[in-house]
């Protein structure tokens, strides 16, 4: 299990601008871990250019800041990096107070390993 500690931002709905929140923490599991592999060789494979992942937030053990606040609708975003052509992710959701859209940086799918 890989528990990860990342900086995370906030986009409300009224603005296009997004802005930091404190960090994000939460694992991802080796069942996961699975998910992101076999959604980055699909991404290979079919040529899209995303993936989402639905997640049980139960089971990422997810702690974010009061700025961010508790989270519905997660999901890991899977996409291929442009220059290289590797699987990278991200943490992706809304928060329950108003709506706006929560979501960390990135990460390699390799880092996981």
């Amino acid at each position: 299990m890989n528990t990860l500690t990342i900086e995370g931002w906030k986009k409300a709905q009224r603005t296009s601008k997004a802005v930091p929140v404190e960090m994000i923490h939460f694992r991802v599991n080796e069942h996961y871990h699975l998910l992101l592999e076999q959604a980055e060789e699909a991404l290979l494979e079919n040529g899209q250019n995303e993936m989402l992942i639905d997640i049980d937030i139960s089971t990422m053990e997810l702690k974010t800041s009061r700025d961010c606040g508790n989270l519905t609708d997660c999901q890991l975003r899977v996409y291929l990096s442009k220059e290289n052509q590797r699987g990278h992710f991200h943490l992706v959701g809304r928060s329950i107070s108003d709506g706006s859209l929560i979501y960390s940086n990135a990460i390699m799918v390799d880092q996981l390993g």
